[in-house]
């Protein structure tokens, strides 16, 4: 596939998620809420999880944002429901690493299924902060010490 052909399929991949967010709900009874802002922007991200033995039993997101934003938040909400605490935090962590630039391994990329389509933001510092809004948001949740 030519690299304008790839390109197009990123675009698509983000649109779509965008567009049709998956999860992008509230949950009837959450054990675990938080709701975290980007001043510079405008994102809010609402994120609830239900967390049971450790586990993403459920998760919904709700709030508004760009494309970028929106699309992270469906692509987190796939790639962390039915991990254990441990497993979502590393997760957080190999996209926080990608989108900043730092290098991972193909296998850890490759965990972060649609996820991973957002390393090219790294190229674009001020869109940083909206692709990691929810991540943010999903380790504050999780017990992990974030700056808001």
């Amino acid at each position: 596939m030519s690299l304008s052909g790839l390109n197009n399929l990123y675009r698509e991949v983000i649109l779509d998620h965008s567009e049709h967010p998956h999860h992008k709900h509230e949950l009837k009874k959450a054990t675990n809420t938080v709701t975290l802002k980007n001043p510079t922007c405008g994102d809010v991200i609402n994120l609830e999880i239900n967390l049971s033995a450790d586990k993403i039993t459920d998760i919904g997101f709700t709030g508004e944002g760009c494309t970028i934003s929106q699309s992270s938040a469906s692509m987190m909400t796939d790639v962390v429901i039915g991990s254990t605490v441990t497993e979502s935090l590393e997760l957080a962590q190999i996209f926080s690493d990608m989108v900043m630039g730092h290098e991972r391994s193909a296998a850890d990329l490759e965990k972060l299924g649609d996820a991973a389509i957002l390393s090219s933001v790294m190229k674009f510092p001020a869109r940083i902060k909206c692709a990691t809004l929810c991540w943010w948001a999903l380790r504050k949740s999780l017990g992990e010490e974030v700056d808001d």
